[in-house]
Parts: C-alpha cells; sequence; structure tokens
C-alpha cells in the first residue's frame, strides 16, 4: 500500500483525523507546524492503515506446536474445574487425562504430571490467577490453540498430563495468597503459604512428598502427583520447592524453551521441573531440553535437541571421584535482609555436615555484589513489566507468544474495576503497575537508568563466573525462612496494617536469594535439607537449600546434589516443635 493511495479522503475513517494528528504530537512534547500537517497526516494514515491490513490477516500458528494428538483421536480433549470440596489445598485448576497417541520415547510412559496453568496446553482453558475479562474479551477463560513446546514433549516422551496448576495472580507473587480461586495451602501444614507463583504445582508434589512420609492428617487433600512443571522469574520454582520441602530446578537460562508460556519479561524467563526426588528432576531435564527454534530467550549456548544431555542417565551412573567437590557457602546469602537464623543455621550445618562426609571441600566464598542482587533485577525489569506480563505488549524480540491471551486494553478500560479486584487479591501487581509509570517518566528517572541496570546484570554474572572458577557450587539458603502463614485478606486494619500492607509485607525479601539468579542466568536446584520452627513456632516447616553452578553445567548441579544425598542429606523425618 503506497503513500499515494492514501490521500484518498475516503480511506481516513474518521481515526486518524488532524485533531488526532496534534494529540499525538502533544504526547511526545511538540506542535506540528501548519504547513508540515498535510504531510505528517499522511504519514499517520498510512501507518495506521498497513498495521491495521496486517491486523485484519488470519491468526498464524507455528505447526511446530500445533496440538499434539491425544487419547488416540478420540475428539476433543475432556477437562474439568473441581468443585472447592474436591480441591480443597486449592492447587488443581483445571483436571484432565491426556496422553499422545504416538509417543515418540517411553521417557514418561505411566507417569503422572501437571504443568502450571501460565503453560499453554491444547484445548484446555488458561486462567493465569485472574478474572478472564483481564486476558481476554469474553467472560470466560480462553482455551489454548497450543501445546507449549515442553507440553509437546511431555506427551511425546509418554507423560499422562493430569492438568494444570494455581498459578498466583498473573503469575506475580512468590506466596501462595493471590490467586483468584483463592489461597494454595501448604500440605504440610494448611494455614501455611505453599510459595509462589508455581504454588499448586508444589502444593501437589509436597503433597506426594508428605504422604510418602506418613504423615497424618492428609487423607481428603485430594490426588497428589509426583511431578509436575513450574515456571520461575525470581524465584517462582525454587521458593515453592523450599516451602513444601520438594526439588525444583530453575535451568540455565535459554537450556528449556519457554515458548507457549504466559511470562513476565524475557529476560527472566525460566520454566523447570518440581518433583519429589532428585532422579526425577534429571529425567524431567532430559526430556524438556534443548533448543525448539521459536524461543528468543534461546542462543549458540543453547544445545540443539540431540545434542542434550541425558541428565538422567549420567545422573544414575554418577560416582563421587577422587578429585573433592568444592563448595562454596555464599556468605552474603546467610545475612540477607529477613533472614532467619534457624533457617540459615539448618542448611549452613546440612551444608557442612553432608558435603563433608562426601569428602567435599566447604568453605565460606564472598560475592559482595550478591547483596544487591535483588535490587539489580528489579531496577532491570519494574521499567516494563506490567505492559508485558499483564497489558499484552509484544516483547522486543520475535517470539511465538500466546495467541489466545489478549488484554482487552492496557491500561485497563476501567482502571477502577482492576484496581479494587486485583488489589484485593495480588497488591505487587497492581504496585508493579504504578512503577512502570512512575519509573517510564523521564522526568523522574532518566531513560538510561534501566540500561544501566542491565549492564550491572552483567557484572553480576562476571562476579558469579569468577567465584565459580574457583569453586563448583554455591551453596544459600533458598528462601530467608520458612513459609509463612496465610495473610488475613479481610478488608480490616489489623495491628495498624492494611489488607494491602500485610500482603505486601510477607513478600518482602522472600526472592533475595533467588532473583538474583534469575538475571545472571545461572541454573539454580532447591532441594530439602532440613526443618526449622513455623512463625508461629506451632509446628516444624521444610527449608530448602540451593545450589548454584555454572551456567549449562546443570549437571554440575545435579551432581552436587547427588554428593549432599549421598553423605546423608535430605528432608529427614519432622521433628515436634521445639518447646
Amino acid at each position: 500500500m503506497s503513500l499515494a493511495s492514501l490521500s484518498d479522503p475516503s480511506l481516513d475513517d474518521l481515526v486518524v483525523t488532524r485533531e488526532k494528528l496534534h494529540e499525538v504530537a502533544r504526547q511526545n512534547g511538540f506542535q506540528i507546524a501548519q504547513q508540515h500537517e498535510d504531510a505528517y497526516l499522511l504519514g499517520l494514515r498510512s501507518s495506521y492503515a498497513i498495521a491495521s491490513q496486517i491486523d485484519a490477516l488470519p491468526n498464524y500458528i507455528d505447526p511446530r506446536l500445533a496440538v499434539v494428538p491425544t487419547n488416540n483421536g478420540t475428539g476433543p480433549r475432556e477437562y474439568v474445574r473441581l468443585d472447592p470440596a474436591d480441591n480443597p489445598l486449592t492447587a488443581w485448576c483445571h483436571v484432565c487425562d491426556v496422553t499422545a497417541t504416538t509417543p515418540e520415547t517411553d521417557l514418561l510412559t505411566g507417569r503422572a504430571v501437571v504443568v502450571k496453568d501460565t503453560i499453554a496446553v491444547g484445548e484446555l482453558p488458561q486462567a493465569l490467577g485472574t478474572l478472564p475479562e483481564f486476558i481476554s474479551s469474553s467472560s470466560e477463560y480462553p482455551i489454548s490453540p497450543i501445546d507449549a513446546t515442553v507440553v509437546r514433549r511431555l506427551l511425546l516422551a509418554g507423560a499422562m498430563l493430569k492438568g494444570t496448576t494455581t498459578c498466583e495472580h498473573f503469575s506475580l507473587s512468590p506466596m501462595s495468597f493471590s490467586s483468584i480461586f483463592g489461597p494454595v495451602h501448604n500440605p504440610w501444614q494448611q494455614g501455611y503459604n505453599s510459595g509462589g507463583s508455581s504454588s499448586g504445582s508444589a502444593a501437589l508434589i509436597g503433597l506426594h512428598a508428605a504422604r510418602k512420609a506418613n504423615e497424618p492428617g492428609l487423607e481428603g487433600l485430594g490426588a497428589d502427583v509426583s511431578l509436575a512443571l513450574g515456571g520461575d522469574q525470581a524465584g517462582s520454582i525454587r521458593v515453592p520447592a523450599s516451602y513444601c520441602g520438594i526439588y525444583g530446578l530453575k535451568p540455565t537460562f535459554g537450556l528449556v524453551p519457554y515458548t507457549g508460556i504466559a511470562g513476565l519479561l524475557p529476560m527472566i524467563d525460566h520454566v523447570g521441573p518440581l518433583a519429589t526426588n532428585l532422579d526425577d528432576i534429571a529425567l524431567l531435564l532430559s526430556v524438556l531440553a534443548g533448543y525448539d527454534g521459536l524461543d528468543p530467550r534461546m542462543g549458540p549456548e543453547s544445545p540443539l535437541r540431540e545434542n542434550v544431555t541425558v541428565y538422567h542417565t549420567e545422573l544414575a551412573a554418577f560416582r563421587p571421584g577422587d578429585k573433592p567437590l568444592r563448595v562454596g557457602l555464599l556468605a552474603e546469602s546467610f545475612k540477607i535482609p529477613g533472614t532467619n537464623e534457624e533457617n540459615a543455621e539448618c542448611v549452613r550445618s546440612a551444608a557442612i555436615k553432608h558435603f563433608t562426609a562426601m569428602g567435599a571441600q566447604v568453605s565460606e566464598v564472598s560475592v559482595p555484589l550478591h547483596t544487591l542482587g535483588a535490587a539489580i533485577w528489579t531496577a532491570a525489569v519494574r521499567n516494563q513489566m506490567a505492559s508485558h506480563a499483564f497489558g499484552g505488549r509484544a516483547t522486543d524480540l520475535l517470539t511465538h507468544d500466546l495467541p489466545h491471551i489478549a488484554p482487552p486494553s492496557w491500561p485497563p478500560a476501567d482502571g477502577q474495576k482492576f484496581y479494587d479486584v486485583v488489589s484485593n487479591h495480588n497488591p505487587s501487581a497492581v504496585l508493579t503497575t504504578m512503577v512502570e509509570t512512575l519509573l517510564g517518566d523521564d522526568k523522574i528517572l532518566p531513560g538510561t537508568a534501566q540500561r544501566k541496570a542491565h549492564r550491572h546484570i552483567l557484572q553480576l554474572r562476571a562476579a558469579y563466573d569468577a567465584a565459580l572458577n574457583d569453586y563448583d557450587v554455591f551453596v544459600t539458603p533458598t528462601a530467608p525462612a520458612v513459609a509463612p502463614p496465610l495473610p488475613d485478606m479481610t478488608d480490616a486494619k489489623i495491628n495498624g496494617q492494611s489488607t494491602v500492607e500485610r500482603m505486601l509485607r510477607i513478600t518482602a525479601g522472600s526472592i533475595n536469594n533467588t532473583a538474583p539468579f534469575n538475571a545472571s542466568g545461572h541454573p539454580a536446584l532447591s532441594i530439602p535439607c532440613g526443618w526449622a520452627t513455623s512463625t508461629r513456632g506451632d509446628c516444624m516447616l521444610p527449608v530448602g537449600m540451593q545450589i548454584i553452578g555454572r551456567r549449562f553445567n546443570d549437571m554440575g548441579v545435579l551432581k552436587a546434589a547427588r554428593v549432599f544425598e549421598l553423605g546423608g542429606g535430605g528432608l529427614g523425618p519432622r521433628p515436634q516443635p521445639k518447646a
């Protein structure tokens, strides 16, 4: 379409008027000279007409994301939304029973698996923890026309996909109280957080682990599973794994494709496995890893599928050799703001005891920049997270997004409804919205500030890399404390705090040891290492140890975790609360 053809007034359709031209100019801080009006108006109308022409084309979905033929081809995939009475932990989002008609391998044959609701499953709804009108133009949750790459790989490995799991509101909380469907409970102690935003996945795996440990009182909590997928932008796999006493891996950035998954921002998006044991983490990683040709997060270091390490086979064959494992206790991580000393001491003493039992060398290592790691993460992403995460803004990199997720407008046309609903569930999402507006105002903060923060991410990565020249892995507490109680969400002040303040305060500091590695891209695995007293003193709750390794050496992280286990490390029996 040429500029000349747009001089026909019939194509104007009253959208790009002279008044609109001057409004757009004012929004950019200048005025259009009268003699330039016609030329600029023609240019604006041209751009609008071209954009409208492409927007009117039929939708395109890459065939590599086509829905896998399942259940012997007997019609569409069926699903149900459980009644609350049948979903007491609020962990299930939609329940299904889907298997591939013709699997390509038998790696997961007979194994039940669930995926976080951010992960697209063809012919199933997606809720993203919010109301349908915030993610589509309908009052019904949108149905996915695609299988995410990781879903395809699960099904083609023979898995039985049992459903999607509850995620936090817009997948933006390290706690488990924000979903529109209600709080997700910790399986070890109802009334406590299971962690977020992969809350449902962790709760179902944790329930399986608790039952295996013969924890009493779990009979009425519904079905559990032993394999799950979660997403992680700041700790959303590892914090829930820590709280629920299970294993959770945030792989190296770019190792597992994120295609077909609702994200927060491409720079920090990760997807990975949760399981009750290390071998299953390795098995799922073998199934999931490798280049898919669609995810811009993957680069030259990402292995092709045929070159992916067979993690579960190598881990099963692993035996510690003569060269001792070098373990660095990351000094700053044990003093991070919000750290509970009993929690930190549990990690420290477990690492020293069980690694050294296998001949490993354990010593303290200092990476001073780690104390600013979470702050660097925040400064690097908050300028644009809201518009990407729940505003529908396209990323700056070519990516195949979710064609069925389409927020009607951003900012929301009914901003007050957005505030009233979201503030009552997840004030972090409201705050993220306002922070983007504030920090995007170059009168408040220069536009170069975010670019500078990105350069500091490179500095942070380099600092970790330098220290990992002398150590095979770092160890930190995954979270600074055990799972906190679910907050009172009644709209009333308690001890001078509003419900919004209570919800914001409970999340503060919980990702200080996890978010830095989303920014730097290093692999990080949370493993159970013991127990610590709950904040109320009424029970003992799981403690998670985070093991971090060199980028694209996820195998080294798994082997280090195996050394810890061989030295006697693990969750251990649940003790009685201390008097």
